[in-house]
């Protein structure tokens, strides 16, 4: 067999069942090696979109997805995706053809170093640059992108290797990872802190649903008692029907969530990065923090960390949940912030203003979606608003990318979403914006016979960075363009299309889309004059 074939034996047993790319002529005996494969290589119409599908297939199934690419601009393409990934700890395997080595050392067409490229990006990449090294460099890419943090890995595979024959050589197998948790010391430690504080509140962030923590989480909250904020990427780590949930923070500014955190003694972090909401902005009194991770964080001066409790988030909350005798029950403190956020979104239920306001469109989704649905926020306006105010029953109901916060991930996301859940409600929450940058994937799910719903918040406008222009100078500038006539684009892609036109209709249209076994598009223009409202809001919130 040639190496490319026996790449693809490798990823058989890593267990690969997707191959998510854009296939090019350097790559075209590893494309030949899929056909005889079990894999199924799906073709998407943009590589940034074939990373966006691996990565949350990767963030869904806990197995990294594995993306490909052709070089040059394929692989520049693929690179959005994969740093996309690499910050927000989705485990990830991205595969690039390259040039031959025999035109590594001259400027060459569509030759570029992939390898220092990838390197800001990835958490290790390499070159095969023999064919004997193949079964090491696939299992140490599968076996770093998976370990805590999880991200992303990259391996680069140049077109003279990739069909080069080699003798018998077969895939090395994958090893069980090392459980690790603190030390009996630190545990006493952390439930001493806890159990003098008067006021502790959890940040609960993206690493419980990573580390399958939420039922040890969920536990360890009944015992201790505590309030718990999630970030945008830690939603769903306690039900928003919880007395203890004090839904989600993130947004700029003042919230009542920040009334929670100015009054907190003790902040309990829990699978929490300082990627997903800097600290200071929620932590500007410098509260001694309780560090509950697989790492240690990342240093921040509004970060004091007072303990480090490093390990499996799993079996440290279980440990610490065993020890603490008294729990915190006085959460009176905080009751105020959770009424407040919860009558802000009731207030918006039978809201008639057309076009549609964020909070009637986020009310009207919560309504009709399941528990267990999924919805997937592009970058946006809208994610502002999804993240304040869509809750949720269960982790990994509501993806929101807030590492590097790519533009167009929803309909690739929900894409790969809807292949490892198709028994469940998939929806795609785009602005027209992000949605024009990977709307082509359309396409991709009529083939694969996924029906999806894409809800658009049309604005005709880049609506986020307009909110900022707004705050800081009084007027925008240059985020205005045209669009398409979404009936007829969507129409042609295969989808069932649904345009909204009054606020009554935005339920209904819904309903029927969940319903529907078939792929459906709602256009529905948004109210974003909310967004300056919410600004003058938060401004005037005096804890």
């Amino acid at each position: 067999m040639n190496v490319s074939e026996l790449l693809v034996k490798c990823l058989e047993q890593e267990g690969v069942e997707y191959v998510f790319g854009v296939p090019g002529e350097e790559n075209i005996d590893l494309m030949d090696a899929f056909y005889d494969s079990d894999i199924e290589f799906i073709v998407t119409r943009h590589e940034t979109s074939a990373a966006f599908m691996a990565a949350t297939y990767g963030r869904l199934t806990g197995t990294p997805g594995v993306c490909l690419a052709t070089l040059g601009p394929g692989a520049t393409n693929l690179m959005t995706g994969v740093a996309n990934a690499n910050m927000d700890h989705a485990p990830l395997v991205a595969i690039t053809g390259q040039a031959g080595l025999d035109r590594h050392h001259k400027i060459s067409h569509q030759y570029y170093d992939l390898i220092n490229m990838y390197e800001p990006v990835t958490k290790w990449n390499a070159q095969i640059k023999s064919a004997k090294i193949t079964p090491e460099v696939v299992r140490k890419a599968f076996q770093v992108a998976g370990q805590e943090k999880w991200g992303a890995t990259h391996i680069d595979l140049p077109e003279d290797i990739a069909g080069m024959d080699i003798d018998k050589t077969t895939p090395l197998k994958p090893n069980e990872r090392p459980h690790t948790k603190a030390s009996e010391s630190i545990i006493e430690q952390a439930v001493t802190m806890i159990e003098k504080a008067e006021h502790p509140l959890i940040l609960a962030g993206n690493g419980i649903s990573r580390q399958q923590a939420a039922e040890e989480f969920r536990a360890f909250v009944r015992k201790v008692r505590i309030p718990v904020v999630h970030s945008f990427m830690g939603k769903g780590a306690i039900s928003w029907e919880d007395d203890l949930s004090l839904l989600t923070a993130g947004i700029g500014g003042n919230d009542y969530i920040t009334c929670g955190f100015n009054e907190a003694d003790l902040i309990i972090t829990v699978g929490f990065d300082i990627a997903e909401y800097p600290p200071k902005n929620w932590n500007r009194s410098n509260t001694q923090i309780i560090h509950v991770d697989t790492e240690e964080a990342e240093t921040d001066a509004n970060y004091p960390v007072a303990l480090n409790i490093l390990g499996d988030i799993p079996v440290n909350l279980q440990k610490l949940g065993e020890n603490i005798k008294t729990p915190n029950k006085d959460i009176t403190w905080v009751s105020n912030v959770r009424k407040q956020a919860l009558d802000e979104l009731e207030a918006f239920q039978k809201d008639t203003h057309f076009p549609v306001k964020p909070q009637k469109i986020i009310s009207d989704l919560r309504t009709v979606l399941n528990e267990d649905a999924i919805a997937i926020s592009d970058v946006g306006a809208h994610k502002m608003w999804m993240a304040r105010m869509y809750h949720t029953y269960q982790p990994n109901t509501c993806l929101i990318s807030n590492g590097l916060a790519s533009m167009g991930v929803a309909v690739p996301s929900a894409i790969a979403a809807k292949m490892v859940n198709p028994e469940r409600n998939v929806v795609a929450v785009c602005g027209d914006g992000s949605f024009q940058m990977t709307g082509a994937e359309l396409e991709t799910a009529k083939r694969l016979e996924l029906p999806i719903i894409v809800l658009m918040w049309r604005d005709n406008g880049y609506g986020l960075i307009e909110w900022h222009q707004l705050k800081k100078f009084d007027r925008s500038s240059y985020i205005k363009f045209g669009n398409p006539d979404y009936q007829q684009l969507a129409a042609s892609y295969g989808f069932e299309v649904m345009t909204i036109t009054k606020a009554d209709e935005l339920k209904p249209a819904l309903e029927k889309a969940a319903a529907s076994n078939q792929p459906v598009f709602i256009d529905c223009p948004v109210d974003y004059s909310e967004n300056m409202k919410l600004t003058e809001k938060l401004g005037d919130i005096i804890c």
